[in-house]
């Protein structure tokens, strides 16, 4: 198979999952794609939103859709570690012995969807750490590798305060999009009420099979990035860091710490994907900025000043992308 007929299976396959999630969800256009470009890169997810926009939804029906197994944690603040990663149990062998057995927890899964991230404790948040950077789980002093693909799609809600604990900035970093999920417009709450309240019923159907979607994650591998384009990415990241030489003057004024590494990476393999879904085997500067928003809110750290004078990392970059060159300026 060319490379043209593998670009337009990748295509092809987008779309249908696009088709079949808007069966159920009205809206979010925006969202549900930025969703479907994170599954393809194999990358975490974090939605957050206030509560009834759709964000648990929205996880549930990628778990319809994709053939993989599917399991949801529903995270409070007494949920334990070993709740979500397993235990080791004693079990009475045939032969009457006795012997530990370890009893797999939701985690061993493809798809998890860990609703309300943030009302766990720190203990339990930071067990899900290893799970979604090494995709490996750790219990009873033996590793346990987590079957690929592996995607955590964590929702949050930002306007809670008690009994939450905010995901530290380690954690953060490990979620390849933040994807803020906001109130329906008018037509489209209406179409809300018209699903939800008349007894009609939304059926989808299973899309992609686990060895598609892990072909086509090797393929958004070997999507070619022109040197320049890569350079526009890596110029926009270090804009983000104060106190280099190629900080933003915003970054300099509202910020204390700037995207990691894996800021970089993000934007790269966010729209490598999206050249795909348009049809494309090559990243345009506008693959770049559809994706930075995403990519890299949630890897900027506000000093006191933004703070106090409700700057807001999506502020900041909006500002970074109309402001920072496609090309680099010349050497005098």
């Amino acid at each position: 198979m060319n490379t043209e007929q593998q670009v337009q299976q990748f295509r092809e396959a987008f779309g249908a999952l696009q088709q079949e999630v808007h069966k159920v969800i009205v809206g979010h256009r925006e969202i549900v794609e930025l969703t479907l470009t994170a599954v393809f890169a194999g990358g975490h997810v974090l939605l957050e939103g206030v509560p009834g926009l759709g964000k648990t939804l929205l996880v549930r029906t990628l778990g319809e859709v994709l053939d993989l197994s599917f399991n949801r944690i529903q995270f409070t603040p007494d949920l334990m570690p070993a709740d979500i990663l397993g235990t080791n149990i004693v079990m009475e062998t045939s032969a009457g012995r006795r012997e530990f057995q370890f009893q797999r927890g939701p985690i061993f899964a493809h798809l998890i969807l860990a609703d309300e991230i943030n009302r766990a404790t720190p203990k339990t948040q930071s067990a899900m750490l290893e799970a979604m950077q090494e995709k490996s789980v750790t219990a009873g002093g033996e590793i346990r590798r987590l079957e690929e693909p592996f995607f955590v799609l964590a929702t949050q809600n930002p306007i809670d305060q008690e009994g939450t604990y905010p995901l530290p900035e380690a954690q953060l970093d490990r979620f390849f999009f933040k994807i803020l999920v906001g109130y329906p417009a008018a037509a489209e709450l209406s179409e809300v009420l018209n699903r939800t309240t008349t007894g009609a019923e939304s059926r989808v159907e299973k899309v992609l099979r686990r060895e598609q979607l892990l072909a086509f994650q090797k393929l958004v591998r070997q999507v070619p990035v022109a040197s320049h384009v890569q350079d526009y990415a890596v110029r926009l990241v270090l804009a983000t860091h104060p106190k280099t030489a190629g900080a933003h003057p915003l970054a300099n004024q509202y910020l204390r710490f700037g995207s990691s590494p894996r800021g970089a990476q993000t934007l790269l393999l966010a729209a490598k994907v999206r050249a795909l879904a348009g049809g494309r085997f090559n990243v345009s500067f506008a693959d770049i900025k559809a994706v930075a928003l995403p990519a890299l809110r949630h890897r900027l750290i506000l000093n006191f000043e933004a703070e106090a004078e409700g700057i807001t990392t999506d502020h900041i970059l909006t500002k970074m992308l109309e402001e920072v060159p496609d090309m680099a300026p010349a050497a005098a």
